[in-house]
């Protein structure tokens, strides 16, 4: 289980991936031609992406200036569903954070993942109105945690509409998994009595003010690489209490993780990075 953390920790982790220069954040424009997911989330790239409005009915994109509000159409119908779950609910507006590149690929900082167009940030935070979620997120300056201190618990600020989010989220038929923090997990299970679509909240370190929500390949996309299947059951048990464990909150676990070399791109993403 601690190997498994660390190499998820080397895959995912802001920290070790801030400072990695790649020549796909110098991509100005999406390809042309039919929207594909290609490779991995964390070794991708997307031919034909589709921009994300900068808001919508019940969203709003925030920091645009990243060039970061481009996905596969699953994951603009995705926020487009949720936009409108939440309108519907409350008039209130989802705070969209990083889509993918304009070709995906990777990116120079903040993370090693959103490379296919298959992943998006949505802050758990929400808002009255576009302007509002504008004003209120520049960057260096992300909303508040959902979690006490220590990360054990639900704070104040988590509510019904963070739950209906996270929530809507999951039981969408497009959603392959949802990170979490794993104290936002433990209070959901036990708060929702191992409901079936608890299952795609997969616990992983920070995840406590916004949730990473991650597609299933499409069906459009021969060339995407599936992750492994989420396991059985609502993973409420043994697995999510490691979490909580020695082991896994000693800072040794994840300082002595080491990134291993930036893999070879897919042979799709070497021509389309070439492209004009």
């Amino acid at each position: 289980m601690l190997r498994r953390a660390i190499l998820w920790l080397v895959v995912l982790s802001p920290a070790l991936s801030a400072a990695a220069d790649t020549p796909w954040s110098r991509i100005q424009h999406a390809s042309l031609g039919r929207a594909t997911a290609i490779g991995s989330p964390s070794n991708g790239c997307i031919a034909g992406a589709e921009a994300l409005p900068a808001s919508g009915t019940g969203f709003v994109n925030i920091r645009r200036h990243r060039n970061r509000y481009y996905g596969h159409p699953d994951a603009l119908l995705l926020i487009r569903d949720l936009g409108e779950a939440m309108a519907a609910r409350n008039g209130r507006y989802i705070m969209v954070g990083d889509l993918a590149q304009p070709r995906g690929g990777r990116m120079n900082s903040s993370h090693v993942s959103h490379q296919n167009g298959l992943d998006a940030d949505i802050w758990l935070t929400l808002a009255d109105s576009p302007a509002e979620a504008v004003r209120a997120t520049p960057e260096q300056h992300d909303p508040p945690s959902m979690l006490t201190p220590k990360r054990l618990a639900l704070n104040a600020l988590f509510g019904p509409d963070q739950l209906f989010l996270i929530r809507t989220t999951a039981e969408h038929p497009k959603v392959d998994r949802v990170l979490v923090n794993p104290g936002i997990k433990r209070a959901l299970c036990e708060s929702e009595n191992n409901a079936p679509w608890l299952r795609k909240l997969r616990p992983w370190w920070g995840h406590d003010a916004h949730m990473h929500v991650r597609l299933k390949c499409p069906a459009d996309s021969p060339h995407c690489e599936q992750q492994s299947p989420v396991p059985m059951g609502s993973g409420c048990g043994a697995e999510l209490a490691w979490w909580f464990s020695l082991e896994a909150r000693s800072p040794k676990s994840s300082s002595s993780a080491k990134a291993p070399p930036t893999p070879k791109p897919p042979a799709q993403c070497q021509v389309l990075l070439r492209a004009s």
